[in-house]
């Protein structure tokens, strides 16, 4: 919004400073930031009067997970209202791929809602099921797969880009779409499962969008793709104003959700998120990047899945309880060792997908 700003500029004034995406990004991250700062303690104080007992606490998880019982969950409200406001304001607004991104984030964080509101209302760690979350979440991708897929330059439509090589492209035709929507809708419950303790989701979450924020201001511009030899895509340097708020509204919900947690984000915000990196991952052409920068969130998913085939078909566990972090919580870890190893793990891989942009 306030970059129209600019018609009122002749080049030399301060609304000059509206053109440049690295200030609008400056100012998004401000924004969110304090947004999450204003915001944060009203929102908790509601969240905890209209919930009661909290988020539902398993029985069958890790016994020091009792004393969190009466946390109030939904905090991930305060993370998409600070980045929707900060992206509203400072982002152009007739750029497609600002409006898929936010749509993808607003969407998913709908069905989270409506999740958390199931168990809370209910007092019950079962809220909407499976299966009709996974029909909604993959027509939500559906529709961001087709609107990518559209503004995409022809050359790159239905393709896949990978990392390490020069103009390879894989013509995945017809497949694309459902490709896209698979790796949308994997973000988002992948870091769904990661999201079991306090602070152990938001911070990869913030680091896995700062590298793909990156990637997406450096494919948009093309002095920068020749140099470094990757694909053109333009418009994409706007979701760097996206990503700047979700790294502002992320660090104000984590002052809040620093251990002990006085709010936990819920499948509101684990959902938008990850959709939300899903999303950039597939507007950038980087969908396999994704699986690198966001390595962590791939570890524990995969933790799950093989934890549930492995007893389906021997009746013994691969690990002493899934997602992986768990694990280690009942290996005796605590949980500030964990959440800490499992943040510099998630830096490291970011660093390593970074690389990929030059390493040609």
């Amino acid at each position: 919004m306030l970059y129209w700003l600019t018609l009122w500029s002749d080049g030399g004034d301060v609304f000059n400073l509206f053109r440049y995406i690295t200030f609008r990004s400056g100012g998004a991250f401000l924004t969110a930031l304090i947004f999450g700062f204003l915001f944060g303690p009203p929102l908790i104080n509601v969240l905890r009067k209209r919930q009661g007992k909290g988020q539902p606490i398993r029985a069958d998880g890790p016994e020091g997970h009792l004393a969190k019982s009466g946390t109030p969950t939904m905090g991930g409200l305060l993370i998409v209202g600070a980045l929707a406001t900060s992206t509203l304001l400072w982002a152009r607004l007739d750029n497609p791929y600002v409006w898929l991104v936010l749509f993808v984030t607003l969407s998913f964080g709908l069905i989270g809602f409506w999740d958390d509101y199931a168990k809370v209302s209910k007092q019950s760690s079962n809220g909407v099921p499976g299966k009709l979350r996974l029909l909604l979440g993959f027509a939500i991708a559906g529709i961001a797969a087709l609107w990518a897929t559209h503004f995409h330059p022809a050359e790159l439509q239905h393709q896949l880009a990978f990392p390490f090589f020069k103009d390879m492209l894989l013509n995945l035709g017809v497949l694309f779409v459902p490709f896209a929507m698979i790796v949308i809708v994997g973000a988002a419950n992948a870091v769904n499962l990661t999201d079991g303790l306090d602070g152990l989701a938001i911070m990869p979450v913030m680091i896995a969008a700062t590298a793909l924020g990156i990637i997406a201001y450096s494919v948009g511009r093309v002095d920068f793709t020749e140099y470094l030899e990757v694909h053109y895509v333009p418009g994409t340097g706007e979701i760097m104003i996206f990503v700047a708020g979700l790294v502002g509204g992320g660090l104000g919900f984590l002052w809040y959700n620093a251990p002990p947690a006085a709010v936990f984000m819920g499948d509101t915000g684990s959902l938008a998120l990850g959709g939300a990196l899903g999303a950039i991952a597939v507007v950038t052409k980087h969908e396999i990047v994704l699986a690198i920068v966001g390595g962590l969130f791939v570890v524990e998913a995969l933790s799950v899945i093989i934890q549930v085939l492995y007893f389906k078909r021997t009746g013994k566990r691969v690990f002493l309880m899934a997602p992986i972090h768990h694990h280690y919580e009942k290996k005796g870890w605590a949980e500030p060792q964990i959440v800490i190893r499992f943040w510099i793990i998630s830096l490291i891989l970011a660093l390593v997908g970074l690389a990929t942009l030059k390493v040609r």
